[in-house]
């Protein structure tokens, strides 16, 4: 079976998403993963520290490339490959309300995006998992300084010791890694990830709603239920 993945921009999500692929590789020997990773995506992978997960699941060879928007210019050239017959599928996942929003009105003007139509004309069904559905989620955020537990030393061993000089009195996210050195190097517990309890705008609701009426999509609710569609048998994978 041979899968296309595309990645946005969001948090929540993302690492299940990560797992969740990581296992079908690891139990679908014949599996066979592209990536295609919004800009936004490309930063969040690397905040979260997943860099090198993704490299683990499309390894570069034929058909397992990693293609990122920031490199792939304005036309997304690699996304014509959905009209040759490449791919069994494209989960989109996490998809952030951004995407979900232009995928439902047939916006295609970014690399997930493009990819997302380019599917649907060449026959191939996209299965997208919003991060927006309804009521409430809990988001797990990257990590960040309790400026109400930091003791602002002297000498702050986070500080001194982060690769990429992410750290001043707050962590520079466009250029933390997500590796944790920090974390562990802090001796009062201040730095740390969490999660954030954040409401769906009853605007991303409806988004989703239609993206549901959409010929050739279908929304799932969790990066859990990838599982599902991976074990139907590859002919009812096309719609």
């Amino acid at each position: 079976m041979k899968l296309a993945w595309g990645i946005t921009g969001a948090g929540h999500f993302l690492r299940e998403s990560f797992e969740i692929i990581k296992e079908l590789k690891r139990t679908a020997h014949d599996l066979k993963v592209t990536t295609f990773v919004s800009r936004a995506g490309e930063e969040v992978i690397r905040m979260y520290g997943l860099m090198d997960d993704l490299r683990r699941i499309s390894d570069g060879s034929y058909l397992e490339e990693t293609f990122f928007e920031s490199q792939q210019g304005a036309s997304a050239p690699k996304t014509g490959r959905f009209l040759l017959n490449k791919y069994d599928a494209l989960i989109i996942s996490p998809a952030t309300s951004n995407t979900t929003a232009k995928l439902a009105r047939g916006i295609a003007d970014t690399l997930i995006t493009n990819a997302a139509a380019q599917a649907v004309k060449g026959g191939v069904h996209v299965y997208v998992v919003p991060v927006d559905i309804s009521g409430f989620i809990e988001s797990e955020m990257p990590f960040f300084i309790d400026r109400e537990i930091c003791m602002r030393c002297e000498i702050c061993l986070p500080a001194e010791n982060c690769m990429q000089n992410a750290i001043t009195d707050q962590i520079e996210l466009l250029k933390c890694n997500g590796c944790g050195t920090c974390v562990r190097l802090c001796s009062y517990g201040a730095i740390s990830g969490g999660k954030a309890k954040l409401r769906v705008r009853d605007v991303d609701s409806r988004n989703v709603m239609q993206l549901r009426k959409l010929e050739g999509i279908t929304v799932l609710e969790s990066p859990g239920k990838i599982f599902d569609v991976i074990a139907k048998p590859m002919q009812k994978l096309k719609y």
